[in-house]
């Protein structure tokens, strides 16, 4: 049967989420293995059916695990069979720690267990018998120390008694020296060696176990002669220090006897008594002679802090005379040991997001020296997020946060802990701690640029890719997989839902064709997601702009017949002189730029001498006077192209006819009056339409132009410039600026607000910087510019103390050659 008892000294210590206690178990030595030691979780107050989920285990220390736990109930039970004497010694109190844990939330319990004595081992004497030599004339009262019996027992359980065996002559006395009971054979009667040479007796050595156990020494006492002066110690006891790690052959001491007695009674020699264990016998040595002590093994203060030695003195008298003393070595402790480190990982990994003061490790160092020897200073790396926590044990640390982690900036720790004792010499031992920093999702899907500008020539191919955008995340994993979608307004006249985008990468595709003439520009937000827990997400606005493209050909706005057709009859009295105008061809082309500037020419005549068309109004006159000779009906072939790189065409047929001045007033009149009506209808029916043309384009222009001047400050001027002293057409210029360059858009129907891509047509100019570097004030000289084919762009710039400013100058293709023109 064995007794166990927990005895509880719970002290909690809430340190975040890090609870201590401690409890003091007993058990005998020699129990089986498996047997129960205590209900650590009942005396905890822990739920046992928590403890697998809560990885209820001890955590092992440098020794092999003696007790074990049960996480299924709690139990504390024995795990290695115990022996007391190879783990304590003869210590007075043997006791083992152990650190038990539970988590979520952490708790950390120390246990001590006290493993108690049983009786286990008999008595046992160094020696199988013991002669002892007394003289004949011994007085009585004499004392002759006996062997004492050796024990590793401790407590009630070592060696309480010694009982010597029946004899007249002999009595057994005790003396205590210490913790130690030394047998002394004490003479009753005088002894006559010629009634009984030898005496045999019997020591016996018992312990107070139960049962009891003993052992049996035969001591034979032989009567000599007369010899009647023992040695004698100069002092009884010796003390003396010796430092550990002494070198072999060091003198510890030297012990002195003498005896009054001459010749071989009164020399002395030297030995260790019987009561000096092999222990002792193997670390130190004894001059016979001399009485000298010397070192002759490994002297270790962890072993042992002190040695008892029995010296005995005997004379060489017959029979010899001995006397004993006792030697006691103290060993002073060096620093010899270094300090040892002990690291228990709770986890590798530390979220990047763990709050301050979150438990990483716990540290345990040990040094087996002793004073300032032992104690320990235990450090970390400098410059590190964490930091040593120390427990309410001595020597116990936790490892813990104590700043903010971001694995974007260092993703792993290698901590090196530094303990150092305080001996002298100083010794130190390192232990590396490698920390991995998990990711958390903190930080949002990035773009690159923003906003993103497109431009999308008119008349795309559904279905195809336009663009794509591509946003970065610094996080890792699923954190940092990103997927896209488009911001949808809703309705009927959200323009993105013709719009489509690939989540995986970004590419974006348009469901249907877009038209420069219906939507200019337009813009959209896209927003950028990762798969981390919760997603974070940002947005991009990505601004659309649609380019023209010569998709338009020109209307013909005048003339125009009943029937809808492009012809016209136009009657001229036969007195016009050359220069006179006969009539102009008007015509309308939906596209902007080189794509809606259009140019008059004539395809067929009657009469090449008779009639001239310009080729920029579309205005039909006379050449030369008319005359009677000349037919009275000419038709004329007008041909209207644009200027885009693939032009585009419309005719129209103007009949002209000659007739007499009274008659053309006469015709006019009564075509007045015949048409008037007609005419009426006609011309408030095309008004209708122009008006509501000119109505949408100028609103859509408006719209156009606010959202460009809002989205950005891209500069914008519009111009329009008539030279009254050249006869060419009006034009307009549309400036803005893109980076470090400016560019100007020339045309002669350019809609305010029409978007460009610079470099995508020959009408747009690059302007150097309208800043005078010079300071000089007055017009700049002019310079020609065009598209190379049709004619010439004149550039004029003026500038005076309020800033410059340019114009443009269109010039027919029969005035290239002039150069340089001046300007006004």
């Amino acid at each position: 049967m064995y007794w166990t008892h927990p005895v509880l000294f719970l002290l909690l210590l809430c340190y975040t989420e890090l609870v201590v206690g401690q409890l003091k178990y007993s058990t005998p030595e020699e129990v089986k293995v498996g047997s129960i030691v205590g209900n650590v979780a009942k005396d905890l107050g822990l739920d046992v059916n928590t403890l697998t989920s809560r990885r209820f285990r001890i955590m092992s220390g440098a020794q092999d695990a003696l007790f074990e736990v049960n996480p299924n109930n709690g139990l504390l039970f024995v795990h290695k069979h115990l022996d007391r004497e190879q783990l304590c010694g003869r210590n007075a109190v043997c006791v083992t720690d152990l650190k038990i844990v539970v988590e979520s939330p952490l708790e950390i319990h120390y246990i001590s267990v006290e493993v108690t004595d049983s009786n286990d081992h008999a008595p046992s004497f160094t020696e199988n018998g013991k002669i002892i030599e007394i003289a004949e004339n011994t007085l009585s009262g004499a004392r002759f120390q006996l062997p004492g019996a050796r024990d590793p027992d401790i407590g009630i359980n070592s060696i309480q008694r010694y009982k010597l065996s029946q004899s007249d002559h002999f009595q057994l006395e005790i003396r205590d020296r210490g913790e130690a009971k030394i047998p002394f054979l004490v003479l009753q009667k005088q002894l006559d060696r010629e009634e009984k040479i030898n005496h045999s007796l019997t020591l016996s050595a018992i312990d107070g176990g139960t049962p009891s156990k003993s052992a049996n020494l035969n001591v034979t006492i032989c009567v000599l002669d007369i010899n009647d002066n023992r040695p004698i110690f100069s002092r009884e006891v010796y003390s003396v220090e010796l430092q550990e790690n002494a070198v072999f052959g060091t003198s510890v001491i030297k012990v002195h006897a003498t005896d009054m007695d001459e010749g071989a009674n009164g020399v002395v020699q030297y030995g260790f008594g019987g009561d000096t264990n092999s222990e002792v016998i193997h670390l130190f040595s004894l001059d016979k002679k001399l009485g000298e002590i010397r070192v002759k093994g490994q002297i270790d203060f962890e072993t042992n802090h002190a040695f008892n030695l029995d010296v005995q003195a005997s004379d060489k008298g017959q029979p010899p005379m001995t006397t004993d003393c006792r030697v006691i070595i103290k060993i002073r402790d060096v620093n010899d040991n270094k300090p040892e480190i002990e690291v228990t990982s709770i986890t590798s990994m530390v979220a990047e997001d763990a709050k301050h003061g979150t438990v990483i490790a716990l540290i345990s160092v040990t040094d087996i020296d002793s004073g300032p020897n032992g104690k320990v200073i235990c450090s970390l790396t400098e410059n590190v997020p964490f930091e040593l926590k120390p427990s309410i044990k001595e020597n116990m640390y936790s490892l813990v946060t104590k700043d903010t982690l971001d694995r974007e900036k260092i993703s792993s720790y290698d901590i090196l802990i530094t303990a150092t004792d305080c001996g002298e010499p100083l010794l130190s031992t390192f232990k590396t701690v490698s920390i991995q920093v998990k990711d958390v999702n903190d930080n949002i899907p990035e773009f690159p640029q923003n906003p993103l500008e497109l431009y999308l020539t008119e008349n795309n191919e559904p279905g195809t890719s336009v663009f794509s955008v591509s946003a970065f995340d610094k996080d890792l994993d699923d954190n940092a997989a990103i997927s896209y979608y488009i911001v949808r307004q809703g309705g009927h006249t959200d323009i993105t839902s013709f719009l489509n985008i690939n989540p995986e990468n970004g590419q974006i595709s348009a469901l249907k064709s877009f038209d420069f003439e219906t939507v200019k520009s337009f813009h959209f937000q896209v927003v950028a997601t990762d798969g981390g827990s919760p997603p974070l997400s940002s947005n991009v606005t990505v601004k659309v702009y649609i380019l023209d493209q010569n998709d338009n050909a020109p209307v013909i706005l005048y003339p125009v017949s009943s029937n809808g057709s492009a012809e016209g009859l136009e009657e001229i009295p036969r007195n016009m002189k050359a220069g006179d105008l006969v009539t102009k061809v008007r015509a309308y082309d939906a596209d902007i730029g080189y794509n809606g500037w259009l140019l008059f020419s004539l395809g067929h005549v009657t009469d090449h001498s008779l009639f001239s068309l310009d080729r920029y109004t579309g205005q039909i006159r006379t050449l030369r006077s008319l005359t009677e000779t000349d037919d009275a009906e000419h038709k004329l072939l007008i041909l209207v192209k644009d200027n885009g790189n693939v032009s585009l065409s419309a005719t129209a047929i103007v009949t002209v006819k000659l007739v007499e001045p009274k008659e053309a007033f006469a015709a006019s009149d009564v075509k007045s009056a015949a048409k008037s009506e007609q005419d009426e209808d006609n011309m408030t029916f095309y008004l209708i339409i122009t008006l509501g043309s000119v109505s949408l384009l100028f609103v859509i222009s408006i719209i156009v132009l606010i959202a460009m001047q809002c989205s950005k400050s891209t500069e914008y001027t519009s111009k329009y410039l008539q030279d009254t002293n050249y006869d060419g057409t009006l034009c307009h210029s549309i400036q803005y600026r893109s980076g470090d360059k400016r560019y100007m858009l020339v045309g002669p129907r350019m809609s305010i607000g029409s978007t460009v891509v610079p470099g995508s047509h020959a009408n747009t100019l690059v302007l150097p910087d309208r800043r005078n570097t010079s300071g000089e004030k007055g017009p700049v000289e002019g310079q020609e510019v065009g598209n190379g084919t049709d004619g010439g762009l004149h550039l004029c710039r003026y500038g005076d103390e309020r800033g410059t400013s340019e114009s443009i100058m269109a010039a027919p293709s029969g005035n290239r050659s002039i150069g340089r023109r001046p300007c006004r």
